[in-house]
């Protein structure tokens, strides 16, 4: 559970805030058929252009015959081609993806297949969602397939074959080798569906009595659909590198999507694919469904009269509407066709043959200069009048940091801390620690320090300003998402310049039982959108197994004042420690401890006292350098968590400048049980110029 969230600004005697409050936390109908890609500045456009009487596509046009415009605006004509299966080149397989295992046409560092070698090519994907299909759905998909290699592959056609179920998978890179791609898809059956998405592939007819009762999947379908969809963004990112125009088939039985919960990620998805010029046709592998009033067996009996007067039935076929709109939406947004309600999906391949076999790549470069991804129409003309043309009416225009809107910078933000590769344009550091609260759970404090070197200001009126967001989560070892943290958090000081050579430091924490934890935070500045992500794993120990039941132990170099009570471990007498994540000191500072003994053994003779001596060497060169005086405890004084708090303050003027260890001993004299954890430390001379007043320091218990 998410507890609280402080921010400190690690400068010496200076604090920039104190605690921070708690934080838990239309479809276009277009079909047109040609897409876009934006490369930097330049806007690249496919146009097919047919005879109105025959249909045959119309050849030997130059840029001279098109004009275009954006937004009503003229535009020039920067690029010009003509691209045609007819003219394409025999490829080899080791030309295709390489005669070294892990090439790949999907990664843009290995891929060995040049832009001109692609040239007049078709790109297709097979992307089969087995998480959304039925047995019978994917038999079918796989029948399409089979027949399309087996009948429908022309020697222009280079295919891959992609699926979704456990993780989204490369089942067969691109290839031209029909016996590779039937075997990828024959891998496929109905046992591999993992049916993730009932809500896409059943329909809900149960509206009649407000007392029966219907389990709410809105949410569950909601994260379904944002995985579809992230799958979809993936391909298409892999696939932007290469300029010639893709084409992706993707078998779905329904996608679910509740009002604008997936807004975001079906935008992605859209933009991404749009961007690496990817057409997406889709195809509803359910087929032509006859939909009864009483609906299915995935649906209990109907009581009432809705079976009756047709709301049942109206109700039905809205839910099957609802599980093929997002398919329209991508096939139409991304310039390819959906195909709904028939059970032939051989169109749909030759659909593609025919929207890729020869068109006209124009590119322009916009005059719009503002990069604030808004919709631009686009019109573009033929001069002659005895022609159709077909291409995409818009596309979005590129959007950097500054002009992207609240949902989505969340996304990205979202995106970020489910990507499996870290971020590192910001360097992040992160560190946890535990403190018992009873026998069976702990708080689990986590600091994260950002350099202020990294963090851009800004002059805002007398002070500099930034913005961070920060966003983590804690999972356990089964991979459950169990706790979270998400903050803005808002810095206004009077000199920048200091902070950037200090560290900015940000404060959370959960409250966890024993076991073993995975932790992740990304931390976005929001002046260039720049992020910076650290994982880090913590074992929560099972305290009743060892003979001295010790916490973490902290250290630090300042603490700042707590205006009202906080359930924190680290408050102590109304301020709060501030953890030194580096372990780097100076001579003019002082280092704190703090660490706790829980359920020390009590005297045979008096339950109530203790007898637990401790105390703090600093090792250096093997050798004793310095050691506290030794702290007797005979008494809890934390009796809630039936604990024993010790606190140490140790001026660092007495020692010189290096590297120590410092070993911390702790004996329960009753039990005759000890232990000694160490931890190493860096001391530096005395800052040239000492930033703020001397820092308010307290004597060791």
């Amino acid at each position: 559970m998410h507890r609280k969230i402080s921010l400190a600004l690690a400068l010496t005697a200076f604090t920039l805030a104190g605690p921070i409050a708690s934080a838990q936390q239309k479809p276009s109908t277009a079909q047109s058929q040609y897409t876009f890609m934006i490369n930097s500045d330049l806007v690249l456009t496919n146009v097919v252009v047919r005879d109105k009487k025959t249909g045959a596509i119309v050849r030997g046009l130059t840029a001279k015959d098109f004009t275009i415009y954006e937004n009503g605006k003229p535009q020039r004509i920067s690029t010009f081609d003509f691209e045609s299966v007819d003219q394409a080149a025999q490829l080899n397989e080791a030309t295709i993806n390489g005669s070294n295992p892990g090439q790949s046409l999907f990664n843009p560092r290995i891929g060995v297949a040049s832009p001109q070698q692609l040239r007049d090519h078709r790109l297709i994907v097979l992307f089969f969602d087995l998480t959304s299909m039925q047995p019978d759905d994917i038999i079918r998909a796989q029948q399409a397939a089979r027949n399309y290699i087996e009948h429908q592959m022309q020697p222009a056609d280079i295919v891959a074959v992609v699926s979704l179920d456990t993780d989204i998978s490369l089942d067969q890179d691109f290839t031209q080798n029909k016996q590779l791609l039937l075997s990828a898809v024959d891998r496929y059956s109905g046992a591999s569906a993992q049916g993730f998405a009932p809500g896409a592939t059943s329909t809900t007819n149960q509206i009649e009595d407000a007392t029966a009762f219907t389990p709410d999947e809105s949410e569950y379908n909601d994260l379904n659909t944002d995985r579809e969809l992230f799958a979809i963004t993936s391909v298409a990112k892999s696939l932007a590198w290469i300029n010639e125009k893709k084409s992706m088939l993707y078998f779905s039985g329904g996608i679910q999507r509740d009002g604008i919960e997936n807004q975001a990620s079906l935008r992605s998805a859209i933009n991404s694919a749009v961007r690496a010029n990817l057409s997406i046709y889709s195809v509803d592998t359910r087929g032509l469904e006859a939909i009864s009033p009483l609906g299915d067996a995935s649906t209990g009996s109907l009581r009432g009269a809705n079976s009756y007067n047709g709301a049942a039935l109206q109700n039905n076929l809205d839910a099957n509407f609802n599980t093929q709109e997002v398919m329209a939406t991508l096939s139409s947004d991304t310039g390819g066709k959906a195909f709904f309600d028939t059970n032939d999906f051989a169109p749909a391949f030759t659909r593609i043959q025919n929207d890729t076999s020869a068109y006209y790549v124009i590119g322009f470069r916009s005059t719009d200069p503002h990069r604030d991804g808004r919709y631009r129409r686009l019109t573009i003309k033929v001069d002659r009048s005895d022609v159709r043309i077909e291409y995409r009416h818009g596309y979005y225009a590129p959007a950097d940091f500054k002009h992207s809107n609240k949902e989505d910078r969340e996304q990205q933000l979202e995106d970020e801390l489910a990507s499996a590769l870290p971020a590192t344009d910001i360097a992040v550091y992160l560190q946890a620690w535990y403190f018992r609260t009873d026998p069976g759970h702990f708080y689990i404090p986590v600091s994260l320090v950002v350099p202020g070197s990294q963090i851009p200001f800004i002059k805002g009126g007398d002070k500099d300003k930034a913005t961070l967001d920060i966003i983590g989560e804690v999972k356990d070892a089964a991979g459950h998402v169990i706790g979270q943290a998400r903050q803005t958090v808002k810095l206004n000081i009077n000199e920048s310049e200091q902070v950037r050579q200090k560290n900015v430091q940000y404060s959370t924490g959960f409250n966890l039982p024993t076991g073993k934890y995975h932790l992740k935070f990304v931390v976005r500045e929001n002046e260039t959108g720049r992020m910076g992500s650290f994982e880090a794993d913590i074992n929560v120990p099972d305290l009743r197994k060892l003979p001295v039941k010790m916490s973490s132990v902290v250290l630090a170099s300042q603490r700042i004042p707590v205006p009202r009570h906080v359930d924190n471990p680290l408050v102590h007498d109304g301020e709060e420690l501030v953890p030194n994540l580096p372990h780097v000191f100076r001579q003019n500072q002082h280092l704190y401890f703090l660490y706790e003994v829980y359920s020390p053994a009590g005297n045979p003779h008096d339950k109530s006292k203790t007898d637990v001596l401790t105390s703090i060497e600093f090792l250096r060169h093997g050798e004793k350098a310095f050691e506290t005086p030794l702290v007797q405890a005979t008494q809890l004084n934390e009796p809630d968590r039936d604990a024993i708090a010790f606190q140490f303050d140790v001026p660092l003027s007495q020692l010189k400048p290096g590297q120590y260890t410092c070993q911390v001993n702790v004996i329960d004299d009753t039990s005759g049980s000890f232990t000694f954890p160490r931890t190493a430390i860096l001391i530096h001379p005395p800052a040239a110029a000492p930033a703020g007043p001397p820092q308010k320091s307290t004597s060791g218990d």
